[in-house]
């Protein structure tokens, strides 16, 4: 008998748009049936709670998360890791008799996770370690300059304080003299293993932007500059991974000498946290919409019972496609 393929419900949103929000009226309260495996890049770092928008703990026990606390802000992390880890995830959700849930806002893993990874070729050391040398000695304006000619597809998608992703692509590009936005996704046993309901969020741009400012202004009432200063006071620099982060790197000042000091211009920091925010939801919902097979529910136009309430309808379609409910 051909193995049944595991059901995942997948939901993502830009930033703010009530994920969580969502999740409670779904998941929180009666008979657990659903654990969450979150697709944040940046929730994976410790220490990290506040900026990150992290679920509370109440609501983590109630529905065990993955993916959330586990490494250092001085570890990498990328979409290979994060597909590898989700799949191991979903799959122990699965085997315990639970529905597993994928949430969050990086589009990137979300997209590796279901259509599969590029089939690009592995690291190679050599040309990894030319290319750190050169970011060092030259900075990034020339690499940037020579992916966004080689692979202007990649170049549009990497952030611009991306180091990692950068050289990545460069990488690909000198061994092999094609654009990783060449290489097709790694398709078969994915396809053959997992299901998907993917469930999209959508906001009008004006309140969406509006939901985002005001989400700032809590990040900071709740002791975000605080949280942050801790961080530095740990000695972790916009270097680390984990200081990427908006909502993070925003606090760091450059003494242009290797070193950093925290920026004390608590408003100055709040409107660009503000401002990052709101330029990342464009580009997520930018790459959301080139994602095929999405149900989008408008929040807008509906209170928040009445979405999930729809959601739910849908998801118990969807786990009856195969399991006869």
């Amino acid at each position: 008998m051909p193995e049944i393929p595991v059901p995942i419900l997948v939901l993502f949103g830009p930033t703010a748009s009530g994920k969580t929000a969502l999740l409670e009226k779904l998941f929180f309260g009666g008979k657990k049936f659903a654990e969450i495996v979150s697709a944040d890049s940046m929730q994976v770092y410790r220490g990290m709670d506040i900026g990150t928008a992290k679920p509370s703990p109440e609501f983590r026990a109630a529905a065990p998360h993955h993916l959330i606390d586990i490494l250092d802000p001085r570890e990498q992390f990328n979409a290979g890791e994060f597909t590898r880890l989700a799949a191991r995830a979903c799959d122990s959700v699965h085997e315990r008799g639970l529905l597993p849930v994928v949430s969050g806002g990086a589009g990137f893993y979300l997209k590796s996770f279901i259509q599969g990874l590029p089939a690009a070729p592995p690291s190679n050391t050599a040309v990894r370690e030319t290319l750190y040398a050169e970011l060092n000695s030259d900075g990034p304006v020339l690499l940037r300059a020579e992916l966004q000619t080689a692979d202007p597809e990649s170049a549009a998608r990497i952030h611009p304080n991306d180091d990692y992703r950068l050289l990545r692509a460069l990488e690909i590009i000198r061994l092999t003299g094609r654009p990783l936005s060449s290489f097709a996704p790694r398709r078969g046993s994915s396809d053959a293993k997992y299901r998907f309901l993917l469930i999209g969020l959508e906001w009008e741009r004006e309140t969406l932007y509006r939901r985002i400012n005001e989400r700032c202004a809590s990040m900071f009432k709740a002791g975000l500059a605080e949280e942050a200063r801790g961080l530095f006071d740990r000695q972790y620099t916009p270097r680390d991974p984990g200081m990427k982060a908006i909502g993070y790197k925003e606090f760091f000042i450059d003494n242009y000498d290797g070193t950093y000091r925290f920026s004390n211009d608590l408003a100055g920091v709040e409107a660009l946290v503000a401002q990052h925010s709101r330029q990342y939801a464009k580009r997520q919902i930018t790459w959301f919409k080139k994602t095929p097979d999405i149900t989008w529910i408008k929040l807008d136009e509906l209170p928040a019972r009445e979405a999930a309430d729809i959601i739910q309808k849908k998801l118990y379609t969807f786990l009856g496609e195969n399991d006869g409910v």
